[in-house]
């Protein structure tokens, strides 16, 4: 009797288990994932996407300073300043992945405080 119940038991599990795979493939195939697929990837192309690091915010003399002290520091890292009305911004890299920009703060902070790892287009 129980293993009677233990094995009714598997059986409807696992016919559960094999539907919910086949409507999953069924819903990854439609044509609305796939346009909001292509739009995704094309406001990535217009905006762009990844992660900067931003190691000064404020004043203008201050950062140029940051900026010039970085690429002193850092030759071949990339870097920009932004001006956002009224402060200027220091950002450094271009990191695909969160988890990018991370180790690569780790390594800046040793050298400059206080900086954040933000979305691009910030």
């Amino acid at each position: 009797m129980k293993n009677t119940l233990l094995l009714i038991i598997f059986f409807v599990s696992l016919f559960i288990g094999t539907t919910t795979l086949s409507a999953q493939n069924s819903t990854n195939s439609s044509e609305e994932i796939k346009r909001l697929v292509e739009k995704k990837r094309g406001y990535d192309k217009a905006i762009g996407f990844g992660y900067k690091i931003q190691i000064y915010n404020g004043r203008e003399t201050a950062a140029k300073r940051k900026q010039a002290q970085f690429k002193i520091l850092y030759p071949r890292v990339y870097s920009r300043l932004v001006y956002n009305a009224p402060e200027w911004k220091v950002q450094v890299g271009n990191y695909k992945t969160k988890l990018d920009a991370d180790r690569a703060l780790l390594i800046f902070q040793k050298e400059f405080s206080g900086i954040i790892a933000v979305p691009m287009g910030k």
